[in-house]
């Protein structure tokens, strides 16, 4: 059977730039009981007072929350060509084998790109799959490895949308690790690279951490402007002191006593006591220190490095050391179909393999083992698995749409890197084709991704969660399963 072909796709502007007409813009609120909800949700998310009656729920029932697990979610936007870096083809022709060449690495037998040494001295700490199955899956939005669920797909799909992040889910069944924390934190270029709540509702959505530090401002081709990002929203505006959120509390509580004589089990009475502690939680600054870089030494800061990139992967190894469950890093400039989308030179800004990928993969290389290696130094590595990926891998032959060496949507297999987790490592999933085009053995879906992360946060697989019509969803979609090789 021959192997369908991407479609061709024109990405000046970028496509599907008006494609969002039911695009979230926000939480509005008219009413001043609204302002004040809205003003206590803060920096702890709409879903700290129900995390705080979630688990004493669970103490009073002798059920156990897992605590301590978390995910950083290197998010490749615009889908990295897996030939061109973690599954090479050395001996095939130069149309397919692409311009880059395979050094060897720290475990026998693997082999990766010549632009990432650094991972490669250090591979017996990652595992790579190779073997992908990413079919359904696409970009602006890129839903689909990201809610672990095929229908996850707006563009083919009307529902698309709905279906939660695997993130949101960790948000909802495990909560944050440390009270005071977002659960569910996302630094984003561009509303399309991330999954929102979905069904769960916005109590579940991401924080979008981008203006919650101060971190250098990029164009959308990668150049520093100089510039740099806000870095006030944690803090309170001018006038708003600890002693005036007590009184808008306190008002709060008044308003929502006028009908809790119409609670008969109690639980108005009960929220009230886990909002008073989310008062408390944001007033005592944990997420706000998280964000604060000026407490890391110059010398880690200088590890790291000044890319915007790098000091966002700084960010979240803060963010999880303080209690964040699950913190997604958008590594794109471009606000479209994303940095990766390496259709070739003659699409700015994204290039071809050698313009378009060869300066990313140095930097990101950096990136990954820095991380990697600080968790590890600091205790944290057995508790943070570290993920890498894409929406998909790229085509086979090179010099795709009149280019000379760029590579289309492929997203019959793609490549992901893991690390850390307290998860066996040194080792390669899974195998393409000769040619890298199509899965050869060891297929793992994108179920099987967002089983496997379930297991590390201890939540059930046979968890469900309910659409708008009250109808159960298992949070494991196709009937995935954990990686076991991993475990």
């Amino acid at each position: 059977m021959p192997r369908p072909q991407c479609a061709r796709v024109a990405h000046h502007e970028h496509a599907f730039a008006n494609f969002y007409g039911t695009a979230r813009e926000g939480l509005s609120f008219c009413s001043r009981r609204g302002m004040i909800k809205a003003g206590m949700a803060g920096i702890a998310g709409l879903s700290l007072p129900s995390l705080l009656m979630q688990r004493a729920e669970a103490a009073r029932a002798g059920r156990s929350m897992p605590t301590g697990k978390s995910v950083i979610l290197l998010w490749m936007t615009g889908g990295p060509s897996h030939i061109d870096t973690w599954d090479m083809k050395p001996q095939r022709p130069p149309e397919n084998r692409g311009p880059f060449s395979p050094i060897a690495t720290k475990v026998p037998g693997i082999q990766i790109c010549e632009h990432l040494p650094k991972q490669a001295a250090m591979m017996d700490q990652f595992t790579l799959i190779r073997s992908v199955d990413c079919r359904k899956s696409s970009h602006q939005p890129n839903q689909v490895l990201q809610t672990g669920n095929r229908e996850a797909a707006p563009r083919v799909n009307p529902i698309g949308d709905r279906y939660p992040a695997i993130a949101s889910l960790v948000a909802k069944e495990h909560g944050a690790n440390q009270a005071g924390m977002p659960p569910y934190i996302a630094f984003m270029r561009h509303e399309s690279h991330i999954p929102w709540g979905g069904y769960l509702g916005k109590a579940y959505d991401p924080f979008i951490a981008n203006d919650a530090c101060q971190l250098p401002v990029y164009d959308t081709v990668g150049n520093d402007t100089g510039k740099l990002s806000g870095g006030d929203m944690l803090g309170l505006p001018a006038g708003l002191t600890g002693p005036r959120i007590t009184t808008r509390y306190d008002l709060l509580q008044s308003l929502d006593r006028l009908r809790s004589g119409l609670d008969q089990n109690g639980s108005m009475v009960g929220l009230d006591a886990y909002q008073q502690q989310a008062v408390q939680l944001l007033l005592g600054g944990n997420a706000r220190q998280a964000f604060d870089l000026s407490q890391e030494s110059d010398a880690v800061r200088e590890r790291y490095g000044k890319h915007l990139w790098c000091q966002q992967a700084l960010l979240a190894r803060r963010l999880v050391e303080r209690g964040a469950a699950f913190v997604t890093i958008d590594l794109s400039y471009h606000p479209a179909s994303g940095t990766w989308d390496t259709h070739g030179d003659n699409i700015p800004p994204y290039g071809g393999i050698k313009k378009g990928l060869g300066p990313l993969l140095p930097l990101f290389d950096h990136l990954l083992t820095t991380l990697v290696s600080d968790l590890g130094e600091r205790g944290l590595l057995d508790d943070v698995l570290v993920i890498a990926m894409g929406e998909f891998g790229r085509s086979p032959q090179i010099g795709t749409q009149g280019s000379t060496d760029g590579r289309n949507h492929w997203p019959n297999v793609m490549s992901m890197c893991l690390a850390g987790g307290g998860m066996r490592h040194g080792q390669v999933i899974g195998a393409t084709e000769p040619d890298g085009g199509d899965i050869l053995q060891r297929p793992v879906t994108p179920g099987d991704l967002s089983a496997t992360i379930y297991r590390h946060f201890g939540i059930p697989l046979n968890t469900t969660y309910e659409d708008d019509r009250g109808r159960p969803h298992f949070i494991v979609a196709e009937q995935g399963q954990p990686i076991e090789e991993l475990f």
